[in-house]
């Protein structure tokens, strides 16, 4: 299968389970109602084992922008390439938003509260101070593509990881470093739904999709991306030369 649709359906299937448990604890009417953060952080490291597990063999399973341009700035993927895998996470990302809609439309009906609605699709920080949250998100973003960077072997993706490490990392930084912000440490996790929270007609009605705050999670995990890559790089991190050109996949 094309690297570009590997990222589609990873990065859609990483929305629906991983919005999807958001949805099932923040909604009202659903099993998991009222349910608290460790059930959010241990799905979500779920999304991400079960999401790379299933496309590793395909694309490498970046399923982030800010992982593909570390591995990138690391000389770990070829920059040619870079574009279309970011188009395929975005697709992905707004294919798992609207799947997530579909699936939980009953309860966004019954829940009155539209921040929750909000939530289902999209980070909030818990205080709003915009250069406290941008820190948060960089660093989170950090350690996350550093990890990466040290677990994967040099080749173009991350098809040499197991699943689970990167599962059990993304549970690491939820339980760690997500209650500030909701850890979107991926631009196309957050921006897509993002979009598609303004799109989609919410049963109940909706709130505005705090176009404000979204910079915040499209731009510090780019930048934090940039840091873990120059710190694998000041650190002796390997670097391949015969990368591959977007022409090996098209």
């Amino acid at each position: 299968m094309d690297p570009f649709y590997g990222e589609i359906i990873g990065t859609a299937l990483l929305i629906l389970l991983g919005n999807g448990v958001v949805a099932n604890v923040v909604l009202e009417g659903t099993k998991a109602e009222a349910s608290d953060w460790n059930t959010i952080t241990l799905g979500w490291g779920m999304a991400v084992f079960v999401s790379v597990f299933s496309v590793a063999a395909i694309s490498g399973a970046h399923l982030n922008p800010a992982v593909s341009l570390g591995l990138a700035v690391a000389g770990k993927f070829s920059w040619s390439i870079l574009p279309v895998y970011v188009l395929g996470q975005f697709i992905g990302a707004a294919i798992g938003a609207m799947l997530v809609w579909l699936f939980y439309r009953p309860h966004l009906a019954k829940t009155r509260d539209c921040d929750r609605k909000l939530a289902v699709f999209c980070t909030t920080p818990a205080i709003r101070d915009r250069v406290s949250n941008f820190l948060c998100e960089s660093m989170g973003t950090s350690v996350l593509v550093f990890s990466v960077l040290q677990l994967a072997k040099p080749t173009f993706g991350l098809g040499a990881l197991d699943a689970l490490p990167v599962g059990l990392l993304v549970l690491a930084i939820g339980l760690s470093l997500g209650g500030t912000t909701g850890y979107a440490i991926n631009p196309a996790r957050d921006l897509a739904p993002r979009i598609m929270h303004a799109l989609l007609p919410i049963p109940g009605g909706k709130r505005d999709s705090d176009w404000p705050y979204a910079w915040v999670p499209v731009l510090a995990p780019l930048f934090g991306a940039l840091l873990a890559a120059w710190l694998y790089l000041a650190l002796g991190g390997e670097i391949r030369v015969d990368l591959p050109s977007v022409s090996e996949f098209f």
